[in-house]
């Protein structure tokens, strides 16, 4: 039973959840700043359950469509379609089931998510397909998973309100929409950089099988300069969310922390070490993400914190 459930996990590579997910939870504490960042536990499940199944059924939609590229791949010739570990009805299944239990989650939030997951469905299926006729399949990948907070802030708020007036708060946009949707413009920048840095591996295999990337399309250097100013730009983001917001000193120190991890991966990206991908994709961006959240929430839940002055 174990292993059957991690292998299902290591299918749709349920780990790269840490990537997205902590997104969501600072648009859904941003929401709910007026209760401390809690919405309920009621919300916070419908919120998590939403979030694995969408995850869920694109990446079972990814490696479905995929497979005939991944068995080509000498990279992704071991994936569990390709060496016949799942069949492909299984895999389909898991699809349509996850795909089905993101519409669920939707109609126990609110109307406005019910009305909309359709639409998200598609959005991050569709990525799967961008490979094969554009360039630009990098920024369908950010577009995807800006979602993330988005759909949070609708789960939590059950609408969009940009200008709303706070009673007593010199700062009303401290509760404005604006603020999920520059985190979705930076989950764009920083996917778009870090899935460039990710692509650089099949760089020779995508070239000689007609898939599309910046990376085929520039060459693994130009687009490693594309992807460092994605990064820059992501930061301005983040900067402007945390002034906006109001947020103070743990804010910035974890900001610093992002700079240093983001200038770590463009180092590793170009130093191109074996175990480069893995430091540079995996751990760094789970750093970057996991720092974001853990501030984020430190600034919603102790919004009074000062250092005590000497």
């Amino acid at each position: 039973m174990i292993s059957t459930l991690r292998k299902w996990a290591e299918f749709v590579k349920l780990s790269h959840t840490i990537f997205a997910l902590p997104f969501a939870l600072a648009a859904m504490a941003v929401a709910a700043r007026d209760v401390r960042g809690w919405p309920g536990w009621r919300t916070f499940g419908l919120i998590l359950a939403a979030m694995a199944c969408a995850r869920t059924c694109a990446m079972a939609f990814n490696r479905i469509v995929d497979r005939r590229f991944d068995a080509l791949n000498p990279r992704t010739a071991a994936r569990h379609l390709p060496a016949g570990q799942i069949s492909l009805a299984s895999a389909w299944t898991l699809c349509v089931l996850s795909g089905a239990g993101l519409v669920a989650a939707s109609w126990f939030l609110n109307p406005l998510c019910f009305y909309l997951s359709p639409i998200a469905l598609f959005l991050v299926c569709f990525y799967s397909l961008t490979k094969r006729f554009t360039d630009f399949t990098h920024i369908y990948l950010g577009i995807a998973l800006a979602l993330a907070p988005i759909g949070a802030w609708l789960a939590v708020k059950g609408g969009f309100d940009f200008w709303p007036v706070v009673a007593g708060s010199g700062w009303p946009i401290r509760h404005s929409a604006v603020l999920p949707l520059l985190l979705a413009a930076t989950v764009i920048f920083w996917l778009f950089g870090f899935d460039i840095i990710y692509a650089i591996q099949d760089y020779e295999f995508d070239r000689t099988h007609g898939l599309h990337s910046l990376v085929v399309r520039w060459g693994p250097h130009n687009a490693l300069q594309a992807a460092m100013m994605a990064h820059f730009v992501m930061v301005g983001l983040l900067v402007a969310f945390g002034v906006l917001a109001g947020f103070k000193l743990s804010y910035w120190v974890g900001m610093a922390v992002i700079m240093i991890c983001l200038g770590f991966e463009h180092w590793l990206a170009r130093r191109r070490s074996l175990n480069w991908v893995q430091t540079a994709f995996f751990r760094l961006n789970a750093v970057i993400s996991m720092v974001f959240l853990a501030v984020t929430l430190t600034e919603i839940i102790f919004p009074n914190f000062r250092v005590a002055p000497k």
